[in-house]
């Protein structure tokens, strides 16, 4: 009877391992496009085009081209009209998208399996052969009006946006992905052909698909790609000398992205950790300038319902080891909205939840966040409350901002119980599982891993790294971020009436890094 219980326990542990990984096969073409599949079972196929471009990229001359490459792929080609592309899309039977964020811009399509040939078609005809029609460039730069108007009217989206451009200067990672309002009209077709010939190179792309077989995505990216020719990259001594300083180890870009803008700012906030590897890191890219983290402080006066107050500093970048006790730190510190119908996975034991929420019925939301970037990210707590101003009882952000530093200062001088470190990292790394159920978030992670890791890393090494996360770690990494002694600078965002008052001397007050 033991052998018998002990075959079967050997046996099913073979197939929850093929289950957690896939069959995975990488090849690189002849011109350095690399091509990726998993051979997950299923009706549906997801293949996708990744591209190492996005906001990051751009300097003046070319701040806001990401945006209207997202927004004019798709369109007219010099082999399809518009209405040619558009029956051919719903054609698909899926759907087919492009999105772009600071890191990545990527086309992808969930269909049918035989229509993978048509999905890959469109994506090489929008990539290889836009025609950039005046008419429709028009349409898209009153579209692009109408979508800063909107998403400017909405706090929770546009703050993340104006946090990067303080963190980060306005440059690099602080560069926008909305196009600037005065640039719009700037954007032509000669300025995107321009930047597709200097970023859309096949070294700089991978394709990858799910539940095809590869050898059949291989042959359809062969024939559909084949003409890009990869060209050497520049050296480090013809860029500029802003391009050129103190560049890092490891500048293969990752982000997360999302079908269209709105959800790409919606995302941007979120708290989802991508996968990074334990290995080396990858070689220098010197077409990645470094980026510049010089923290500060901005206001915004607003009469809003409600004011909004972000502290944020800046977080180990994408390939640091440390990046898995970061992750955990953020879904520890949890938060969401007043209100939570609770339930598993609703972080209702979170500690802004239990801290902050659950004592102060002024604050409407206090959370979390975590963006995660090839060489930095930004780490911090934000809240939105009840303003003081006359016929309300609310506060100002001078008030609230000891309640965020309290709750970092928390994870620098007191050790966090192993059963609430527990719940968070088996929050996170369920969230991890659950995420990658997702087919399309399947592909997606595939693409992008290639680009950044150059392989793929499969989900148990990284819910092994989060296993190893002890009380001692999370001190550790909260110190060598957020203690006066790790030299870091906050950032400090505030919307609404109120005034932030000696903000340093509250920082200091909890033992927390400040100007």
């Amino acid at each position: 009877m033991r052998r018998a219980t002990a075959s079967f326990v050997r046996r099913s542990q073979r197939q929850f391992s093929q289950a957690v990984h896939p069959p995975l096969q990488i090849t690189t073409l002849p011109n350095k496009i690399r091509v990726a599949t998993e051979s997950t079972p299923g009706h549906f196929s997801s293949v996708g085009l990744y591209v190492d471009a996005g906001s990051r990229y751009e300097d003046p001359s070319t701040s806001g081209v990401s945006h209207f490459l997202d927004r004019m792929a798709f369109k007219t080609t010099s082999s399809r009209s518009t209405e040619d592309m558009a029956t051919a899309m719903d054609k698909l039977g899926g759907q087919i998208m492009c999105s772009s964020s600071r890191e990545s811009i990527m086309y992808q399509s969930s269909n049918f399996d035989q229509a993978t040939p048509l999905a890959l078609s469109l994506i090489s005809d929008t990539i290889l052969n836009s025609a950039f029609l005046p008419d429709e460039l028009d349409a898209q730069r009153d579209a692009a009006r109408y979508e800063i108007r909107e998403i400017s009217q909405k706090p929770e989206m546009i703050l993340p946006e104006v946090l990067h451009e303080v963190a980060y200067g306005r440059k690099t990672l602080g560069n926008p992905l909305l196009c600037p309002e005065e640039r719009i009209d700037a954007i032509t077709g000669d300025l995107l052909r321009d930047c597709i010939t200097n970023w859309y190179r096949p070294e700089r792309m991978v394709i990858a698909g799910a539940g095809m077989h590869h050898e059949r995505l291989v042959e359809l990216a062969d024939k559909y790609f084949s003409s890009l020719k990869s060209a050497p990259m520049p050296s480090v001594s013809s860029l500029q000398p802003s391009a050129t300083q103190n560049l890092p180890p490891h500048l293969l870009p990752s982000s997360s992205s999302s079908p269209s803008l709105y959800k790409s700012l919606t995302r941007a906030a979120s708290t989802y950790l991508y996968p990074t590897s334990l290995s080396t890191e990858p070689p220098l890219s010197p077409l990645n300038p470094h980026s510049n983290y010089v923290g500060g402080i901005h206001h915004i006066p607003s009469t809003t319902e409600f004011d909004q107050l972000y502290l944020a500093f800046e977080g180990v970048g994408i390939h640091d080891d440390d990046i898995y006790t970061l992750a955990t730190m953020q879904v520890l510190l949890g938060g969401g909205g007043s209100f939570s119908a609770g339930g598993p996975g609703k972080g209702m034991y979170s500690r802004l939840y239990t801290h902050i929420l659950n004592h102060y019925t002024q604050i409407d939301h206090c959370a979390s966040f975590h963006h995660i970037y090839t060489d930095s990210s930004l780490f911090g707590v934000f809240a939105s409350f009840v303003p003081n101003a006359p016929g309300q009882r609310g506060n100002t952000p001078a008030q609230m901002l000891p309640h965020l530093a309290n709750q970092l200062s928390l994870l620098i001088y007191q050790s966090v119980p192993k059963v609430e470190l527990e719940r968070a990292k088996n929050q996170l790394k369920s969230s991890l599982m659950m995420a990658l159920e997702s087919r399309a978030v399947e592909v997606e992670d595939l693409g992008r891993q290639l680009l950044v890791h150059g392989r793929k890393i499969p989900v148990t090494d990284m819910t092994a790294a989060i296993d190893k996360v002890t009380p001692d770690c999370v001190r550790r990494v909260a110190t060598r971020l957020f203690a006066p002694s790790s030299g870091n600078k906050a950032t400090i965002l505030t919307m609404g009436r109120g005034d932030i008052g000696d903000w340093k001397a509250t920082l200091k007050k909890y033992g927390v890094a400040g100007a």
